[in-house]
């Protein structure tokens, strides 16, 4: 079968033919449906990460997964051949370490995924795997930010740093939980104009003078990983308001005046990913018709042209939200 593997050592990427595997007692295989390209695939190819768990030099990538199960590992009795799955983007190993799908094991850049059965969720006919594949990472990462660690409520006021891949369903989560006002903050004309259409009740570039206006706000989210969006974000947030951080800048967080920080109770948390029962919820959303994704795909190839949507995302060639692939 073909896949798209990276060789660690020397991020060289290449779409190769490999072993098609079958699936062991307690797993599944999956003949993939679609697969999304992310940010830290380019981030791994560029070698601003690695991965942590990763046994040899050579890795699938591909966290964001979605297929038909074709193949039924001895012992498995939760799913069936036949059935619609999105794939859970990782798991705890035998050190209970967090390991991530398309980073520390192989993942669904490829043809076919074998994957420990409990890691798969069921998903409506309704919703296509395009915007299934998406679900965990592009869209659960911001909702668990949303709702595990910001523990944002309806009514609030809140900032969004960052309206691309993470940021932009952020913006379409918040309206989903009842926020009284949503900001996006994005130098991009475009970026700033699809958070509008997403739901944004205003929408800044980080230099409008405008933004000052809007300050007291409960919570702001940095989505963009840059470091001078954590100091504006601090400026905008009210007494006890929250600053999440999901965007990694890998550089020191700055507090600019700890004074105004311990007299307004100002909280600076991280986060990380999400849980299944995020994943859950989402496909939720997604059946009610509460969660629109047909505006996230930005493109489909196949997964010969991998490389292509690599290099579209990382040089943002029509500022995509996410390009799928398909096998």
């Amino acid at each position: 079968m073909k896949a798209g593997r990276i060789t660690v050592s020397s991020r060289k990427f290449e779409v190769t033919e490999v072993p098609t595997p079958n699936a062991g007692a307690g797993q599944v295989r999956i003949k993939v449906g679609a697969a999304g390209v992310c940010l830290s695939d380019v981030h791994l190819l560029e070698g601003i990460l690695s991965p942590g768990y990763l046994t040899g030099d050579q890795v699938t990538l591909g966290h964001e997964v979605a297929g038909t199960i074709d193949q039924v590992g001895q012992g498995v009795d939760s799913c069936s051949i036949g059935e619609r799955v999105v794939v859970i983007a990782g798991e705890r190993n035998v050190s209970n370490q967090i390991t991530t799908l398309g980073f520390d094991y192989d993942g669904g850049w490829a043809e076919y995924l074998v994957i420990n059965a409990e890691l798969v969720l069921l998903i409506p006919d309704s919703l296509p795997f395009e915007q299934a594949a998406i679900i965990p990472d592009a869209v659960s990462t911001p909702w668990a930010a949303i709702s595990a660690t910001g523990k944002i409520q309806a009514g609030e006021s809140v900032a969004v740093f960052g309206v691309g891949g993470l940021g932009i369903h952020a913006i379409q989560l918040l309206r989903i939980v009842g926020c009284d006002k949503v900001i996006a903050i994005d130098p991009r004309e475009d970026a700033r104009a699809n958070a509008l259409a997403r739901g944004a009740d205003f929408a800044f570039a980080p230099d409008d003078p405008e933004l000052k206006k809007h300050r007291g706000l409960h919570a702001a989210f940095d989505f963009a990983g840059v470091t001078p969006v954590r100091k504006q974000a601090l400026s905008l947030l009210g007494e006890q308001g929250r600053l999440i951080i999901v965007g990694i800048a890998n550089e020191p967080i700055v507090i600019p005046n700890d004074m105004a920080f311990t007299y307004m109770r100002t909280q600076i948390m991280g986060h990380y990913g999400s849980e299944a029962h995020h994943v859950r919820e989402l496909i939720e959303f997604a059946r009610q018709g509460k969660l629109d994704l047909s505006h996230s795909i930005s493109e489909i190839l196949p997964l010969d042209q991998a490389a292509e949507a690599i290099d579209k995302l990382a040089n943002k060639i029509g500022n995509p939200i996410r390009i799928v692939l398909k096998p």
